[in-house]
């Protein structure tokens, strides 16, 4: 019993010295990102202020603020035709940034000051939830115009499941609309965000103790079940029927909303030495034929970087452990995006 107490007062003093540490060092904070004003949105609080930082090492820390739209912006949004909504994932905040090489202040200064930019960058979204910032930068803002920075992973991830939903998604057999929202915090979940050491284990170290739980799960279960049949490929769409329907369901949804010009800009290989899977390759190309067909002004950012590239050797990278653009990359993508809005 004695040895038991031991045990259980040392791990207190190890959490304990290990939440003073944390709460010395540039830890990550909690966001509290939920459906603040819309049900389709997710931001972050009002006014909000955060810490973020990179890997078990805490490499590029910044702290972040939210304007009263609760996006990580210094510009508010007020209701203005003449803006331009900037739309994306973590590429459009790029917390590991200054502020001032972040998309929206470099498209912003590309543009020379003559129209605002509003970033609407949400982490971890696909391209179905950029269809819903869209209809509600026009509802709210009268925005007309809209830049896209896609990621060439955000049309598989706009299947329900996939982790990078915060709203509408396909659902992954039948590729029929669905809802998937991300459920309110419990209680135990609430405690664990006001945590420094809690964040640095789970944000930092990227530890997923639920996750390898569900994965346990699987493993045993299909262990049970190997003489079930598994599902043909008739049961499942394959890689060209999934972008098509991802594809047809964003232009569908923005239909309404599409009062201005509509620019998509495709992320892809940094360097023509890179690589990348066929399959995402193919389903990229297939994306940008179908979005220029809609009517959308795509930019393919390869030949942007590898023209970048011939001029300076310098990579467009944050860097190896971590495929962020870095200012010299955001600078590329956002003159050709400049280019596009002011261009006939």
């Amino acid at each position: 019993m004695m040895a038991l107490a031991r045990v259980v007062l040392a791990l207190l003093v190890f959490v304990l010295l290990g939440e003073v540490t944390c709460r010395v060092l540039p830890v990550s904070t909690s966001t509290r990102t939920g459906y603040y004003t819309d049900p389709d949105v997710q931001t972050y609080p009002a006014h909000a202020q955060w810490q973020v930082s990179t890997g078990w090492d805490l490499r590029n820390p910044e702290t972040l603020h939210s304007n009263g739209a609760g996006f990580s912006a210094t510009r508010e949004f007020i209701p203005d035709p003449h803006a331009v909504a900037f739309i994306g994932d973590s590429f459009i905040e790029a917390s590991m940034l200054d502020a001032q090489d972040r998309p929206g202040a470099q498209l912003e200064r590309e543009l020379g000051g003559r129209r605002p930019v509003y970033a609407m960058g949400t982490p971890g979204t696909a391209l179905l939830d950029y269809a819903e910032r869209i209809r509600y930068a026009h509802e709210r803002w009268q925005v007309r115009d809209f830049v896209i920075l896609m990621e060439t992973g955000d049309i598989r991830q706009a299947l329900c499941g996939s982790g990078n939903v915060v709203s509408r998604c396909l659902d992954p057999k039948s590729l029929a609309p669905r809802i998937e929202r991300y459920p309110e915090p419990t209680p135990v979940k609430r405690l664990l965000r006001e945590s420094a050491f809690a964040q640095y284990l789970f944000s930092q170290l990227k530890l997923d103790p639920a996750g390898s739980l569900r994965r346990a799960v699987v493993a045993v279960s299909s262990t049970f079940h190997r003489r079930e049949a598994r599902p043909t490929a008739a049961d499942t769409p394959d890689r060209a029927e999934v972008t098509e329907a991802v594809a047809h369901a964003f232009f569908e949804r923005i239909a309404p909303y599409r009062t201005g010009r509509l620019v998509i800009i495709v992320d892809g290989r940094r360097t023509p030495q890179s690589t990348l899977a066929p399959a995402l390759m193919a389903e990229r190309q297939r994306f940008i034929g179908l979005a220029r067909r809609a009517g959308a002004i795509v930019i393919d950012a390869e030949p942007l970087y590898w023209r970048q590239l011939e001029r300076s050797p310098q990579l467009l990278s944050v860097g190896p452990y971590d495929g962020h653009l870095n200012p010299l990359g955001v600078r590329v993508v956002c003159a050709a995006i400049a280019a596009a809005l002011e261009g006939p």
